[in-house]
């Protein structure tokens, strides 16, 4: 999802008809508290298309660096990168919003397919991260012993030789791989090292 922070009705209105005009989905807010409010405190992220906030940075009220420094307070970043917009923007402005963790910094005027363009970049890395979040919420998943069978498969050893290494039968090793698989939600050995790679 496209999240449009903007105080201009006009610019919210275009963005989000450029937005759909690429196929993605997009919901513009009228202002920065607007923004935060509808996030709500437990920000669930959109793993199909990935997530993405172009954010004014000149609103009255809450104004686009407030709405940042509470995204990165939250650990938001990854999950939800920031591309700022501003007609009144400065260097110094854009490169403390990058080393802090923007992702771009756009001015406005700008070219509308150079926006999308860096958009559809921060979607991508937005799903990278909400992938990598599913993965280490299964992974927690699995028990201490599940947890060792996992490293000697992922090493490429075989049941006998897992069994053999853990001091346990080649029937346990065999369950618990089936409980691993379940839970990491793969059904083959080669998919697993794929997932975790």
């Amino acid at each position: 999802m496209l999240h449009i922070v903007d105080d201009e009705d006009v610019i919210r209105d275009a963005l989000e008809w450029l937005a759909h005009s690429r196929g993605l989905p997009a919901r513009g807010h009228a202002g920065g508290q607007a923004f935060l409010d509808a996030l709500g405190d437990r920000f669930t992220a959109d793993a199909e298309h990935g997530d993405c906030v172009l954010l004014d940075v000149r609103m009255p009220g809450m104004n686009g660096i407030a709405v940042f420094d509470q995204l990165v307070a939250r650990g938001l970043l990854a999950r939800l990168p920031v591309i700022f917009l501003t007609g009144h923007g400065d260097v110094p402005m854009a490169v403390d919003s990058l080393k802090r963790g923007a992702f771009d910094f756009f001015e406005k005027p700008f070219n509308d397919n150079q926006l999308m363009d860096r958009v559809d970049e921060a979607l991508a890395a937005s799903r990278k991260a909400a992938s990598g979040d599913a993965i280490r919420a299964r992974l927690a998943t699995l028990s201490a012993r599940e947890r060792e069978v996992l490293d000697l498969i992922l090493a490429g050893n075989m049941n006998k030789v897992v069994a053999d290494k853990l001091g346990i039968s080649m029937r346990t090793v065999e369950v618990h791989r089936a409980h691993i698989f379940d839970k990491m939600q793969v059904k083959t050995a080669v998919e697993l090292a794929g997932l975790l790679k």
